[in-house]
């Protein structure tokens, strides 16, 4: 995200026009997670994931290679089919190996090799592209997955089938009322998060006044707060689920109104953005939640999950590009991520109140994750 301007003066384009290509890759995600999900059901998890980021290595090697804006947003999309399924996959493995209470806790430390990405990743990309161009920072991001490939293979224990795994039991998913719920909480709430990121470069330069070479900082301390909300919101979700999730998204309303008031303020603005990211607490709890609602239909929720999260990238980006480019200005991002979030929360209410399951916490000892403490 941080090299949009670098995409756009390149290709000869808009930044808003260069956003499409987050959403388009977001709009891979979003497809490839419940096809492959479902095709899949009879693969090995292993297997599964091996052949995902191998998908992942090639698509991203190809977009380094596009000679056109068009040639960009289809390998872009191919890099994006791959995405949800992988991580979907992997959550439930860990989950699986977790103890209990510690579900969300587990699935917390998969998502941290996306958060060490924000942190270590994107600014290193951001850093390349402005160095040698935004090519070589795609290419740097396809020789990591193929190493990925290459350690799934050698350390991954080899796994069996599950007993009666097929695309129609997966497809039992998308009957259930929970589930489409769970999923637009991440698909509205999460929102707001990527309108304001997907600008954020630009933002910092032509509003708040900072320097593209700062642009790189910014994106560690975006990505300290990831790690930070992935750490404790996983832990809070093992007490707490439904509690975590409604409280993240009160912090994301709060926080990404605050964003718009302070724009104009470098250090407020980089201390809005630590504690912006630490509203990825709600990518655990919403994957936990969906174990609970998905019965027997885990590896597709579980995919699905990443489709609803990469909706929400494509939503944010697109209204909030669309807000840019109305003359609102480059803030105008946060009271659109605002009224995202406040979507989320009505989602949730709906979930919350809609669901026979869930019982209101009467002990501290009661771990339950069906149950909630506000």
């Amino acid at each position: 995200m941080g090299l949009l301007p670098n995409v756009a003066k390149d290709l000869a384009i808009s930044i808003p026009q260069a956003g499409h290509v987050i959403s388009i890759y977001a709009l891979g995600v979003v497809i490839g997670a419940p096809v492959i999900a479902t095709l899949a059901a009879r693969l090995s998890r292993r297997t599964l994931l091996l052949l995902l980021m191998v998908l992942f290595a090639v698509g991203n090697i190809a977009s380094a290679l596009s000679s056109s804006y068009g040639n960009l947003m289809v390998f872009r999309f191919i890099s994006g089919l791959p995405h949800g399924a992988y991580f979907g996959v992997a959550s439930l493995v860990a989950a699986s190996m977790a103890g209990v209470g510690q579900r969300a806790k587990a699935v917390g430390r998969v998502m941290l090799g996306l958060t060490l990405a924000t942190l270590l990743g994107s600014p290193l990309a951001t850093w390349i592209g402005q160095l040698m161009g935004w090519r070589a920072a795609f290419v740097m991001v396809g020789v990591i997955g193929a190493l990925t490939a290459l350690l799934v293979m050698l350390w991954l224990p080899k796994d069996k089938v599950e007993e009666g795994a097929s695309p129609l039991r997966e497809l039992g998913a998308l009957k259930r009322k929970q589930v489409w719920l769970t999923l637009g909480i991440a698909a509205v709430g999460s929102g707001g998060l990527f309108a304001v990121f997907s600008y954020i470069a630009p933002t910092l330069i032509h509003q708040t006044g900072m320097s593209p070479a700062s642009v790189p900082l910014v994106l560690i301390v975006f990505g300290v707060g990831m790690i930070l909300g992935n750490i404790f919101g996983s832990r809070l979700a093992d007490r707490s689920l439904m509690g975590t999730i409604v409280g993240v998204l009160i912090w994301n309303v709060v926080i990404l109104t605050t964003f718009y008031l302070v724009a104009d303020i470098a250090w407020a603005t980089v201390l809005v953005v630590l504690l912006t990211g630490g509203s990825f607490a709600l990518v655990p709890a919403l994957q936990t939640r969906l174990m609970d609602v998905a019965e027997d239909a885990q590896t597709l929720a579980a995919a699905l999950n990443h489709s609803a999260f990469n909706i929400a990238n494509a939503l944010g980006a697109w209204l909030g590009g669309v807000s840019i480019a109305a003359g609102f200005g480059w803030s105008s991002t946060g009271w659109v991520g605002a009224g995202l979030a406040a979507g989320g929360i009505l989602l949730f209410l709906w979930s919350y109140y809609s669901d026979p399951d869930i019982k209101p916490k009467k002990s501290r000892r009661n771990k339950s994750i069906r149950s909630i403490e506000l």
